[in-house]
């Protein structure tokens, strides 16, 4: 296997959201050209909408996307992906590779299903709608040329890490994937706050966002400073952003989130218990 995708077909079964989203990132950033990426979707209109948008190839069922694809990218709903692939168990091939975005079913019970493929979980937080996407991935085996390819295929669409399957991918799968859902209830929260103090919604919300994306920024071109460091550096000794510091840190917001990442790895850990 090369870890060139220049000359690979990729293929996508289910364009639901996160599909769809990797779908348009690919054509979009010139990852891959449109007429080397086949779709299927189990309602045809979506497909037919990718077709007519993108210039995409169709096939009406998945067995005939994977028999033509190089790169498989199974994007269905968790809960109906293993019933999709209980009639495909041997048309999957050991040159092909299988990208898996299904939260909860780990590669040991992929495995079950595909035994000849190429194994990778792959999964991006929603940013990658707009190319700033944390993706994380893990393999079913040790290959520097699979991890080539992955980087490469998912490279353009944002920050991809490379983890193994457990804690570290649940980890990190929680702190970006859900970790994008908590951030969006504290915005709603911040956003409130200054609508209560005589704004309107739409400046409230453009305020919010704005200062989440100019502290990222900053934090980003900051790079070789911590994030205690940051703070220290905005919060003049017994000033308005020291007091209310203290009153965070009095509150145990960091308990609180711990507390919200575990709950969210529990689910994780228990979805995997029930796809097993």
């Amino acid at each position: 296997m090369t870890n060139s995708i220049n000359t690979k077909t990729i293929g996508f079964i289910g364009l639901g959201n996160m599909g769809m989203a990797i779908l348009s990132a690919l054509v979009e950033s010139n990852t891959i050209p449109a007429d080397r990426i086949h779709v299927h979707n189990r309602t045809p209109g979506k497909a037919l909408k990718a077709v007519e948008r993108f210039g995409v190839k169709n096939y009406s069922t998945p067995e005939e996307l994977v028999e033509n694809s190089d790169v498989v990218i199974l994007a269905t709903k968790p809960q109906d992906l293993l019933s999709m692939l209980e009639p495909m168990r041997e048309i999957f091939e050991s040159h092909q590779v299988v990208i898996s975005l299904a939260a909860g079913i780990q590669l040991s019970t992929l495995k079950k299903y595909i035994s000849e493929a190429k194994l990778v979980r792959v999964m991006p937080n929603t940013p990658i709608f707009i190319q700033k996407a944390v993706i994380s991935f893990c393999t079913s085996q040790s290959d520097p040329l699979l991890d080539d390819l992955i980087k490469n295929l998912f490279s353009p669409l944002g920050y991809v890490v490379s983890t193994e399957e457990g804690e570290e991918f649940s980890s990190v799968m929680v702190g970006s994937s859900s970790g994008t859902g908590f951030i969006f209830e504290l915005m709603k929260y911040w956003q409130d706050w200054i609508e209560e103090n005589g704004f309107e919604s739409d400046v409230a919300r453009q305020i919010v966002v704005d200062t989440f994306l100019g502290t990222a920024e900053l934090a980003k071109k900051e790079s070789g400073l911590s994030f205690h460091q940051l703070t220290e550096k905005v919060a003049s000794k017994k000033g308005v952003t020291a007091a209310g510091l203290q009153s965070l840190r009095e509150l145990e917001l960091e308990g609180l989130l711990r507390m919200s990442f575990n709950k969210a790895l529990m689910r994780d850990h228990e979805l995997a218990k029930e796809n097993s």
